[in-house]
């Protein structure tokens, strides 16, 4: 695409974005989100209280809920991790491990590949 195409495009996007912006301007339900939003912050800066102080006085149960879910849920277990066997055609030389950062397994990889040594999985 040539650069005069690209500034076009930007030009006529950017055009459609303004478009959409002096909708929404013209939006009474958004005057009116936008109105009860700096009466709300006006209110917060005069009586010094945050966004979780307002949301703890008008739903205190909200506030609560995740302090008692985090003490008292049950632990998920994970799945215990499957121990793989790798044996080095070359050597013979065996190792198991459960994760791939196994120090000789790393080794095998740097010098074969890390494809050519997962295919040594028994």
């Amino acid at each position: 695409m040539s650069r005069l195409a690209e500034f076009r495009a930007a030009e006529k996007a950017l055009q459609e974005q303004i478009a959409q912006l002096e909708a929404m301007k013209k939006d009474s339900s958004l005057k009116r989100e936008m109105e009860f939003e700096q009466k709300l912050l006006g209110l917060m800066k005069t009586y010094d209280k945050g966004l979780r102080e307002i949301v703890a006085i008008l739903d205190p149960k909200a506030s609560k809920a995740p302090a008692k879910t985090t003490g008292s849920a049950p632990k998920q277990h994970r799945r215990p991790r499957v121990v793989k066997v790798y044996e080095n055609p070359h050597t013979g030389e065996l190792i198991e491990t459960k994760g791939g950062n196994h120090r000789g397994l790393k080794a095998w990889k740097e010098q074969y590949g890390a494809a050519t040594v997962d295919s040594w999985v028994r």
